[in-house]
């Protein structure tokens, strides 16, 4: 409303109070001083009244009447504070509040200058859009803001990527010809903040490629038997140093910490099937471990054999009657010792049917008497 209020000031200067003159509100022009035309025609600027020359003591002209107005200082006929002297100029609370703002922008510029980088932060400082330097944990100072910016990096958070993201299926093919349905996690953090920041546009999609291309690669070595099973430690191992050499390679500036395989197993379609040829395998496996069982045993029989053999050899070639005596009893001894036989010393005729005699004379075993409950059960 003010800024209206001195434009209507400045436009009321313009307009002349006095129609009759442009310096103030005269009468006619002065008699016999230039030939005026009279009192009711047009008169002469540069000439006096007729009545003369009026007393102004404190008349302002109508430059002191525009400059007073300019200053906001309103018209009237009374003198101005400053004598009637002094220019034009703005109001003193605007030049204040144009200093107030100068002071508050310049300290929010020098603010600019201080960093502050937290213990597990890292702070990527460029100036003029060129990097400069890796800023430490602590208070930092650089140049003020356009000309040199800094960005923080966290560099002790471990991120983890999870595969797949949702419920759907992760099919992989196996060196076998095989498919298998796996989901594993990788744990990576950051190694160069510089990298990290400069090298690669998208580094979280980045690491997620890159394991996927790794774990294909990896799962296509391998059985599908080692994909399920005892296996994994060694997949997990090869995926971990593939995605590694891989970044390395784009100068990512990332770490991989681990790779972890949390399910593998056969596709829901063929899960029964699977399991059903997994199965026959293991009995298939078990039926070849007995086997192998059985033939070593056999084999270790023999070799045994052989080494008494050929240690009755050499005691038959340091004393052949003494050994062919001592092997003839032992053979008898094997081949009599589950028949009945009775020994007759020379010279006794009777033959006594020993074994049998003996058979008979030993009692039979007594029957034991039926339970009282089967007897109950036979009536």
């Amino acid at each position: 409303m003010r800024s209206f209020s001195g434009w209507f000031a400045r436009a009321g200067v313009l307009r002349n109070d006095n129609p009759k003159g442009p310096w103030g509100g005269r009468g006619g022009s002065e008699g016999g001083s230039g030939g005026g035309d009279g009192p009711t025609g047009p008169r002469n600027p540069w000439n006096l009244p007729p009545e003369g020359r009026r007393a102004r003591p404190t008349a302002a002209t109508s430059l002191e009447d525009f400059l007073r107005r300019a200053r906001g200082n309103g018209g009237g006929g009374g003198g101005s504070s400053d004598g009637g002297r002094g220019g034009p100029g703005l109001p003193t609370s605007v030049g204040r509040l144009w200093l107030i703002g100068l002071v508050v922008l310049l300290g929010l510029w020098l603010v600019t200058c201080v960093h502050v980088v937290g213990p597990q932060e890292r702070g990527v400082a460029t100036s003029f859009g060129r990097y400069t330097g890796t800023l430490e944990p602590g208070f930092k100072l650089t140049l003020p803001a356009p000309f040199a910016s800094v960005q923080m990096v966290d560099v002790k958070e471990v991120r983890t990527e999870n595969f797949p993201a949702g419920n759907q299926p992760n099919l992989m093919l196996t060196g076998d010809q095989n498919i298998v349905d796996l989901g594993y996690s990788v744990r990576w953090d950051i190694k160069n903040p510089s990298n990290y920041v400069f090298e690669i546009a998208e580094p979280q999609e980045t690491v997620r490629a890159v394991a996927e291309s790794a774990m294909r690669a990896a799962i296509a070595n391998v059985e599908l038997d080692q994909a399920i099973g005892a296996g994994r430690v060694a997949i997990e191992g090869d995926v971990q140093q593939r995605m590694q050499a891989l970044l390395d390679e784009y100068d990512a500036g990332i770490r991989i910490l681990g790779v972890a395989i949390k399910q593998a197993a056969a596709p829901a379609a063929v899960d029964d099937a699977f399991k059903a040829v997994t199965a026959a395998q293991q009995e298939a496996q078990s039926n070849l471990n007995d086997a192998r069982a059985y033939a070593q045993q056999v084999i270790e029989r023999a070799q045994g054999d052989a080494a008494q053999f050929d240690r009755i050899y050499e005691q038959y070639r340091m004393a052949p009657e003494v050994t062919r005596r001592r092997l003839y009893y032992e053979t008898m001894e094997q081949v009599l010792r589950g028949a009945d036989k009775t020994i007759v010393e020379p010279g006794v005729q009777t033959y006594l049917p020993l074994p049998e005699v003996r058979r008979r004379a030993t009692p039979a075993p007594t029957p034991e008497p039926p339970a009282p409950e089967a007897m109950e059960t036979a009536q």
